[in-house]
C-alpha cells in the first residue's frame, strides 16, 4: 500500500508564495511519475502539473511561468513551488502518483492510483 502525505499549505496573499510538499512511502517512488491536481469549491479537480522519474515537467498553461515542480527521490518526496499566487489559485492541492507510462495521459487523473489527503491553499486578493 502506497500513502502520499502532502504538507505546506496556508494562506498567503495575492503575490506570495508557497511550497508544498508531497511525501510517499514505499520503495518504487523514484520509479512513478507524480502529479499535483487542485479542486476548488464546486469545481472539478483538475491538472495543475507532473514530474516523471526521469525529472521531465508538466504544466497546465495557467501556472506555467509560476509553479515548479521538482522531486527528491532519496527522500520520497516531490514539491510543488508555487510563486505570484494569484486568488483564482485557491484550492484543495492533491499529489498523486501516476500509474502509467503513457505520458501523454498526464493530464487525466482517471490515470493516478494513489492520492494524497490535500493540502489546502487560500490566495487573499
Amino acid at each position: 500500500q502506497v500513502q502520499l502525505v502532502e504538507s505546506g499549505g496556508g494562506l498567503v496573499q495575492a503575490g506570495g508564495s508557497l511550497r508544498l510538499s508531497c511525501t510517499a512511502s514505499g520503495r518504487t517512488f523514484s520509479s512513478y511519475a507524480m502529479g499535483w491536481f487542485r479542486q476548488a469549491p464546486g469545481k472539478e479537480r483538475e491538472f495543475v502539473g507532473a514530474i516523471t522519474w526521469t525529472h521531465n515537467t508538466y504544466y497546465v498553461d495557467s501556472v506555467k511561468g509560476r509553479f515548479t515542480i521538482s522531486r527528491d527521490n532519496t527522500k520520497n518526496t516531490v514539491y510543488l513551488q508555487m510563486n505570484s499566487l494569484k486568488p483564482e489559485d485557491t484550492a484543495v492541492y492533491y499529489c498523486a502518483r501516476f500509474r502509467s507510462r503513457d505520458y501523454t495521459a498526464l493530464q487525466s487523473r482517471y490515470e493516478y492510483d494513489y492520492w494524497g489527503q490535500g493540502t489546502q491553499v487560500t490566495v487573499s486578493s
